[in-house]
C-alpha cells in the first residue's frame, strides 16, 4: 500500500511550471537588495495561516518593482474533505507555482509525522527549482515545519511569522522549532517579542509588527453587507447578535480528552438552543473522531445548526463580528475576536498561555455540559472594549520595509544571543523607537482638548476646541479630534494603545457612563462615552472623574510615585480630587466617592453650586473667590492705592488675591476664610483615610499651600499634624490622568 501511495503521489500533478526548472539568477560579486527584485517565496498549508499570509502576498504583489513573488501552496489545502481552499488562493488571483500533495491521511499521530516525511522528500525539487532569497513561514503546524526543515538545510533564509507565542499545546514545539531555524521574525505582541529574545534570537532580526491578518479585519469587518452574509451562512430569520460562531479542533497531546470536550460543546450547544455556524476541525490528529461525533449526535441534520468545511475569510470576520458569541478554541477566538469585542469561549487548554482580551471567558476543563452552558449564558449577547493587543493593522508595511532591508550579502549562518538578554526595546524597521502612547481627552466647561501622551508624561502633541454645547456635536467633534490625533502618531512614531477620557461629574469607570455632569457641561448625564469611541477607534477606552485623573496623574508621574497612600485636592473653578488608598484609586459604592468639594465646614455657609450650604467649595473655589471679589468691587473696596484696575477688565479671583497682598485688609480676610475652609475640610479627610501627602493642584494651588500647611499643624490631630502638602508640578493633570489609565493597564497586562 505504501509502495502504491508513494507511486500515486509521484504522479500527481504539481503544475506545468514545475516542469520548467528555472535556472538561479548568474552570480555577481556583490548582490544588494537595491540592484534587483527580491524573490519571496510565501508557502501556505492551510485556511488558517492563508488568512494570516494573504495580506502579506498582497503587499509583495502590490510592489512589483521591489518584489518577486512565488506562492507554494501544500498541506490540508488540497484536501477535498477539508474544502479545496486552494481555490480561495486563485481566485485572489495569485499564481500558484507548485501544488504539492503532502497529506498522509489517517488523522493520527503517525499520519502526522508521515506528512511531514512525505513534505521534506518533495519540498528540495521545488525550493531548488524557485531559488528564493526569502522563505515566509507561519505559525506552528506541521507542514510549516517540514517546510523550516527544507529551507535551513537548503542554505534559505526563513522570515517566521507569528513566533514567540505560547498556546500550551505541541504547537508551542513546533512553533519554537521552527524560531530555531528561522533567520528573521515578525511577531504579533511585546511578549511574544520578549519570549524570541528569551530563546537567544538576534534582538536586531526580530520586527514587532503585529499580526498582519489585522490589517485586513480593522478595514473590512464593518462591511455593509454584513447582514446577508450572516443570512446567506445561516438563514433569513437570523438577526445580528443572535447567533453563536462555533469551532473546536483537536489538541494533539491529549486527544480523547478533546473529543470529550468537543462532545460537551455540541451537548451544551443544543440545550442552548441559538442558530449555530461550526467549522468541520482542522487535520490534526484526532479530527476524524471528532468529525464523528458531530454526526453521531445529528449535528448537520438539526434545524438549528449549519456545519461547514470552509468560509473564506472577508465572509468569517463578518460573521465572528456580529456574532452573540464565538466557542471553542480556535486561535482566532482568542486574537481576531477581541478587535470587534466579540464576546468568547475558549475550550480546554489549546489556547493556555496566549495574550487575550477581557472577552474571552476560559473554560479549561469540563465535567458535563452544564458549566460549558454556563458560560453561554453569562457570555452570549454581550459587546466588549475592542482590543488591539495583536495588532494595530499596519503589520504588512511594516515586515515589508523589513523584507527590503535585509542584506542578501550578511552571513547566512545564525548567531544567537546569549544571556544576559537585551532589554526588550520594540523597533520599528528603522530601529527607532516607537513609543507607547496613549489618547487622552479631557471635558472641560470651555474647551475639549486631546492630546497624545507618551509613556514617560510627555504630551507630544495637544489639539484645543471650544466644547460645543450639544451631545451629538461634542460626540462628532470627539471622535474627528481622535482621528485626526492618530494620523498625527503614525509621522511622530506613537504607538497609541487606547483612549483615556477626563470629564467633569459622576463617572461610573466600570461601564464607561457618565452618570451625572456638572453644570459646566450641558447634555452629558446617562452617556455611555466608551461605545461610540472604541467602535470608532477600534481601541479600548477608559473614562473617569476629572478629580480621579488628577490623582492617577500624581501617582504615575507627580508627587504621588511610589506612595501608597495620598489624596489629592484640585483647586480651581470648582473643588475636587481623588483619593488613592492602598496604590489603589477610591471609587465608592455610587462612584461618588473623593466629591472633597462638597466636604460641608459650615452648616450656616454660602450657597454652594450642589445645592447645599457650607461646602469647600462655596467657600474656597475661583467661582466663590469670583463671587466676593465682584461684592468688595461693587461696594467700591477692593482698590488699593498704586494699583490700576481697568473697568473693562472682568474681576476675577486674581483680583482678590493681588489686592489683599498689597494690603486690603476686606480681601486678606475673605481669603483666610477661604483657606480656613480648605484646610478644615482636609483635616477631616486625614482624619477618615490618613493619607501621608496631599497633593493641591489647580490654579489655586500655590497661594492655598502655605496656610493650609499650618491650619493642619494647629488643628489636626497630632497622629496627623505631620501630614506634608505639596504643590502638584504637572501642567496637565486632566490629560496625564486620563493618559494614565491607558498606559497602566495595557503595559501590565501579562498572562
Amino acid at each position: 500500500n505504501m509502495k502504491n501511495k508513494r507511486k500515486n503521489e509521484k504522479q500527481s500533478c504539481e503544475g506545468k511550471r514545475n516542469l520548467t526548472p528555472r535556472p538561479p539568477p548568474p552570480k555577481k560579486k556583490k548582490t544588494s537588495v537595491h540592484s534587483r527584485k527580491l524573490r519571496v517565496c510565501v508557502a501556505t498549508c492551510n485556511r488558517a495561516d492563508y488568512s494570516k499570509l494573504a495580506p502579506i502576498m498582497f503587499g509583495i504583489k502590490s510592489h512589483p518593482d521591489d518584489f518577486e513573488l512565488e506562492v507554494v501552496v501544500l498541506g490540508s489545502h488540497l484536501i477535498d474533505d477539508y474544502g479545496n481552499t486552494f481555490r480561495m488562493i486563485e481566485q485572489d488571483d495569485f499564481d500558484i507555482g507548485s501544488k504539492l500533495h503532502t497529506i498522509v491521511r489517517g488523522e493520527d499521530e503517525a499520519a502526522m509525522v508521515e506528512s511531514v516525511g512525505l513534505a521534506l522528500v518533495k519540498l528540495p525539487d521545488v525550493l531548488q527549482r524557485l531559488h528564493p532569497d526569502i522563505l515566509v513561514v507561519h505559525g506552528d503546524r506541521f507542514d510549516a515545519l517540514a517546510l523550516a526543515t527544507a529551507a535551513a538545510l537548503m542554505n534559505i533564509r526563513i522570515l517566521h511569522v507569528e513566533g514567540g507565542e505560547v498556546s500550551g499545546t505541541i504547537d508551542d514545539s513546533i512553533r519554537h522549532a521552527i524560531s530555531k531555524l528561522a533567520h528573521y521574525h515578525a511577531c504579533c505582541t511585546r511578549m511574544a517579542e520578549q519570549h524570541l529574545i528569551a530563546m537567544c534570537e538576534d534582538h536586531a532580526r526580530i520586527l514587532l509588527a503585529g499580526c498582519p491578518s489585522y490589517d485586513k479585519l480593522l478595514l473590512t469587518h464593518q462591511r455593509g453587507d454584513y447582514l446577508d452574509i450572516i443570512k446567506s451562512w445561516l438563514g433569513d430569520n437570523v438577526q445580528e447578535g443572535n447567533y453563536i460562531v462555533a469551532l473546536q479542533h483537536p489538541v494533539t497531546t491529549d486527544i480523547q480528552h478533546s473529543i470529550k470536550i468537543y462532545g460537551l460543546m455540541l451537548d451544551a450547544l443544543l440545550s442552548f438552543d441559538k442558530k449555530t455556524l461550526i467549522l468541520f476541525p482542522n487535520i490534526d490528529a484526532g479530527s476524524k473522531e471528532m468529525v464523528r461525533v458531530m454526526r453521531r449526535k445529528g449535528i448537520e441534520q438539526h434545524p438549528n445548526f449549519r456545519a461547514v468545511k470552509h468560509i473564506p475569510f472577508e465572509q468569517f470576520i463578518q460573521l465572528v463580528c456580529h456574532a452573540g458569541c464565538m466557542i471553542g478554541n480556535s486561535s482566532c477566538g482568542v486574537r481576531e475576536a477581541g478587535a470587534f469585542g466579540t464576546p468568547v469561549i475558549n475550550l480546554g487548554t489549546r489556547q493556555t498561555g496566549r495574550e487575550t482580551g477581557e472577552n474571552v471567558l476560559h473554560v479549561r476543563d469540563a465535567d458535563s455540559h452544564n458549566k460549558i452552558f454556563h458560560a453561554l449564558e453569562l457570555q452570549f449577547g454581550k459587546r466588549y472594549p475592542c482590543s488591539k493587543i495583536y495588532g494595530d493593522g499596519n503589520a504588512v508595511p511594516r515586515i515589508l520595509k523589513f523584507l527590503q532591508s535585509i542584506d542578501l550579502d550578511e552571513p547566512l549562518q545564525k548567531t544567537f544571543c546569549f544571556p544576559p538578554v537585551k532589554d526588550s526595546i520594540s523597533q520599528d524597521i528603522d530601529h527607532i523607537l516607537e513609543t507607547q502612547s496613549a489618547l487622552a481627552i479631557d471635558l472641560g466647561g470651555t474647551n475639549l482638548r486631546v492630546a497624545i501622551i507618551c509613556m514617560k508624561g510627555s504630551v507630544v502633541k495637544k489639539y484645543v476646541q471650544p466644547n460645543p454645547r450639544t451631545f451629538e456635536d461634542r460626540m462628532s467633534l470627539i471622535l474627528r479630534m481622535c482621528r485626526d490625533a492618530m494620523k498625527d502618531a503614525v509621522c511622530l512614531n506613537c504607538r497609541i494603545l487606547g483612549v483615556g477620557v477626563s470629564t467633569g461629574g459622576r463617572v461610573n469607570p466600570q461601564a464607561g457612563v457618565v452618570l451625572h455632569s456638572t453644570n459646566l457641561i450641558q447634555e452629558w448625564s446617562s452617556v455611555d462615552l466608551r461605545t461610540p469611541i472604541s467602535d470608532a477607534l477600534h481601541l479600548p477606552v477608559w473614562v473617569d472623574n476629572d478629580g480621579n485623573c488628577a490623582a492617577l496623574a500624581e501617582r504615575k508621574f507627580g508627587h504621588g510615585k511610589g506612595v501608597e497612600n495620598f489624596v489629592t485636592v484640585i483647586t480651581g473653578t470648582g473643588i475636587g480630587g481623588g483619593i488613592i488608598h492602598h496604590n489603589e484609586l477610591v471609587h465608592g459604592s455610587t462612584f461618588c466617592a473623593a466629591e472633597l468639594g462638597h466636604i460641608v465646614v459650615s452648616l450656616e455657609g454660602p450657597e454652594c453650586s450642589c445645592g447645599g450650604h457650607g461646602c469647600i467649595e462655596a467657600y474656597s473655589s475661583g467661582m466663590a473667590l469670583q463671587r466676593e471679589a465682584k461684592k468688595l468691587h461693587d461696594e467700591d473696596l477692593l482698590k488699593v492705592e498704586g494699583v490700576d484696575m481697568k473697568l473693562s477688565e472682568p474681576i476675577t479671583a486674581a483680583h482678590l488675591i493681588s489686592a489683599a497682598r498689597m494690603g486690603n485688609s476686606k480681601a486678606d480676610a475673605i481669603l483666610n476664610k477661604a483657606a480656613t475652609a480648605l484646610g478644615a475640610g482636609i483635616i477631616n479627610i486625614l482624619h477618615i483615610v490618613n493619607p501621608t501627602l496631599v497633593i493641591l493642584s489647580g490654579v489655586l494651588a500655590s497661594f492655598y499651600q502655605a496656610p493650609v500647611q499650618r491650619i493642619i499643624s494647629e488643628r489636626a490631630l497630632f497622629s496627623t499634624k505631620g501630614t506634608k502638602v505639596v504643590t502638584s508640578d504637572l501642567e496637565e493633570p486632566a490629560l496625564l490622568g486620563a493618559a494614565s489609565m491607558v498606559l497602566d493597564y495595557t503595559t501590565r497586562r501579562i498572562y
